[in-house]
Parts: structure tokens; sequence; C-alpha cells
């Protein structure tokens, strides 16, 4: 084949290629070794790539892994809304259910709680946290929780805000201290505990 004729490499397609391996690698390993272990190195020698490569794009294993946990939680396929069948409380339930479900996977457990404890002793990555990871979920209950105000189902003086934290505080605090199983029924109930104090006052 003559040079005019060869096609030329697609760089672009072949960095892609090489930034969704290390985000898969970082995943993995950060579950089979724990963060602690897991290295750059670690992440290059799986993802098939020089460790230079990552350095290239990130500055440390967390950025790495906030890349990957914001691409799971945003990729294909991701509603970043709430359910609305017109029954607020059904719509919540099947939400936290599901989050339930997610947050006792150890596929995603894993490096999510790796970023959380990395956070926790670094501002910089603890904004980056919130801002990419829990303000788009907040975001997702305060709009539900405003169609329910709209549907006469919420207290139309509630704060939205402060009801998010309350519905979604103890689950979050029983999955950091690991005081106790993320069960359906524990979901329900927080549900049903938080819609009492969310309810129309008389």
């Amino acid at each position: 084949m003559s040079p005019t004729t060869a096609k030329t490499p697609d760089v672009s397609r072949r960095s892609e290629r090489s930034r969704q391996a290390i985000l898969r690698a970082s995943m993995e390993l950060v579950g089979e070794v724990g963060y602690p272990k897991l290295t750059i190195e670690a992440i290059a020698a799986r993802a098939g790539v020089g460790k230079q490569t990552i350095y290239r794009w990130w500055p440390s294993k967390a950025a790495v892994l906030l890349d990957a946990c914001t691409d799971a939680a945003t990729g294909d396929g991701h509603d970043s809304g709430l359910p609305d069948t017109g029954d607020v409380e059904a719509d919540l339930k099947t939400v936290l259910r599901a989050t339930a479900d997610e947050f006792s996977d150890p596929a995603f457990e894993a490096p999510y709680r790796a970023l959380a404890v990395a956070a926790a002793a670094d501002a910089e990555l603890a904004e980056q946290f919130l801002v990419r990871l829990r303000e788009p979920g907040l975001q997702a209950y305060t709009r539900r929780l405003r169609a329910g105000q709209e549907a006469g189902q919420i207290d139309p003086d509630l704060d939205l805000g402060l009801a998010v934290e309350i519905l979604l505080g103890p689950f979050q605090q029983r999955w950091l201290n690991r005081s106790g199983p993320l069960t359906h029924e524990f979901a329900d109930s927080l549900v049903e505990l938080a819609m009492r104090a969310f309810a129309p006052r008389p």
C-alpha cells in the first residue's frame, strides 16, 4: 500500500481507548488491593500503558479514580433524573432501593469509598467529589421533591435542600460507618419516616 493510500492512525481514538483502559483498571484494582496499595504503576500495568501516559492526564491515583467514578455515574444509559409516576413516596423508594443495591455492590463500593476516604484528607479533592458526584444526585432529589410540592404531596414551605439531607444523611452515615446493611427495608423505612416529616401540614 502506498503512502498516499495508507490510513493515518486515529490518535484520538487510540487515546480514548487508553483512557478507558486506565479508568477500568483503576476501578478493578482498588477493589482487589484496596486504596492504600493502589499505585499508578499497577494501574498502568493493568491497562497496558506506560505510567507516564497516566501522569500526562492525571496528577494522582485519586484523580484517576474520580474520573473513573464520574464516568461510571454519567456514562451511557445513565439517567440523571428521578422517576415521576405521580407518587413521590413510591418514586423515592424505587430510587433509594436501587442506590442501596449499588452501594452494596463491591465493584462500585470499593472505588467510591476510597474516594470518600481520600477526600476527607484533601480539600481540593473533596470539592471535586462534591461537585462531580454528589451534587448532581442531590439536585435530582431536590427536583423530584419540588414536583411533589407542586402536586400537593409535600409541604409547600419545606426547605428542599435540608429535606434531601434529612433523607440521605442516615443512608450515607450507615454506609460510611458500616453500621448496618443497606437493605430495601432500610431504604423504605427512611423514605416513610421522611415523608411523614415532609407531608403538608393540616
